[in-house]
């Protein structure tokens, strides 16, 4: 295993980030690490970015020690925040030479780094363009580029797409997807379930510090059963008894979502349970706007497991803002 986490505990006070967590990640696959606000998904990546001593527990990459051997930890990993850490003055291709130069690479290699960067990125047209007249989305992919410059083994990403356009983070999907053809491991953190759906090997949900569930996406959505049931009601104010109306008919406990007034739960009855639960609302009297029943998302995982749906973390100014520099003074 390429990043092992071993019952790393961190505690800011009163309030415990992480609460013995333990992760393993095999070279050249991707790890989707889910959770909702302040789960712990940020500490995690800044435990392993060696911005961030644990309490207790190890942490290692690439069988180096995060804290004994943080140095040369920064030499094979590349982090990309959640925020673009880009210089506004300078132009595209000044930044990234910037970072191989930060790295101790030579002039012309740090030049032929950010020249492959740019090109793998579909930035060399604004290359040599001050960034301050870049989109937010090309931002971003230079913000990748310089996570990129020194060749890591392990790229940790945290929350890479957060705000781009729905095109952008299709691009940036297939651009991890071709890092992770060429051998890179990636650590992936982020709140768009569809995301990690489609990109992670594997996915870790966290809450309150502690991973409560882990698998491939297929094997997290089986837990809800092979079907999942969705009412919608037409009256939010019986939201709560169409809960205990299709409660017998399903294995896990229904989730309720107020604001669309919608009731979900996992069943193994599939098309027979519509007609049951029509019966059931009718003989109770509960008008229902809308029925289905589908195969499980990871929304469905997530709600079940954490009891609400995920939601953006609050931006950690640490780990965004400052991971660069960790990443630059290797």
């Amino acid at each position: 295993m390429i990043i092992e986490v071993h019952d790393v505990h961190k505690a800011f006070g009163e309030t415990k980030a992480l609460a013995g967590v333990d992760l393993e990640v095999a070279e050249g696959t991707v790890l989707g690490l889910l959770g909702p606000n302040g789960a712990g998904k940020t500490t995690i990546v800044r435990v392993l970015a060696t911005l961030l001593v644990p309490d207790q527990g190890s942490a290692t990459v690439a069988g180096l020690d995060v804290v004994r051997d943080a140095a040369r930890v920064r030499e094979l990993i590349g982090l990309a925040g959640q925020f673009a850490a880009v210089d506004e003055t300078l132009t595209g291709r000044e930044n990234l030479e910037m970072v191989g130069r930060l790295y101790q690479l030579g002039k012309a290699e740090a030049r032929r780094r950010a020249d492959d960067a740019l090109a793998r990125l579909s930035l060399t047209d604004a290359a040599d363009r001050s960034v301050r007249t870049y989109s937010g989305g090309m931002r971003r992919r230079l913000d990748l580029g310089a996570s990129l410059v020194g060749r890591p083994r392990v790229l940790i990403l945290d929350e890479p797409t957060t705000g781009l356009d729905p095109r952008t983070r299709i691009d940036l999907w297939d651009f991890i997807r071709d890092l992770v053809a060429d051998g890179t491991t990636l650590l992936l953190t982020t709140q768009y379930l569809e995301e990690a759906d489609r990109l992670a090997d594997r996915i870790v949900v966290i809450d309150h510090g502690s991973i409560i569930a882990a698998g491939t996406a297929d094997e997290l959505k089986d837990r809800l059963g092979s079907d999942v049931l969705d009412v919608q009601v037409a009256d939010g104010a019986q939201l709560d008894r169409a809960a205990e109306l299709v409660t017998p008919l399903g294995s896990e406990r229904p989730q309720l979502d107020r604001e669309a007034r919608r009731v979900t739960m996992g069943i193994t009855g599939g098309a027979a349970t519509l007609v049951q639960t029509v019966r059931l609302f009718d003989d109770a009297g509960v008008a229902i706007s809308d029925l289905g029943v589908r195969r499980p998302s990871l929304d469905d995982v997530f709600l079940t497991l954490t009891g609400h749906a995920a939601t953006e973390d609050q931006p950690d100014a640490a780990a965004s803002g400052r991971g660069r520099a960790a990443r630059r003074s290797s």
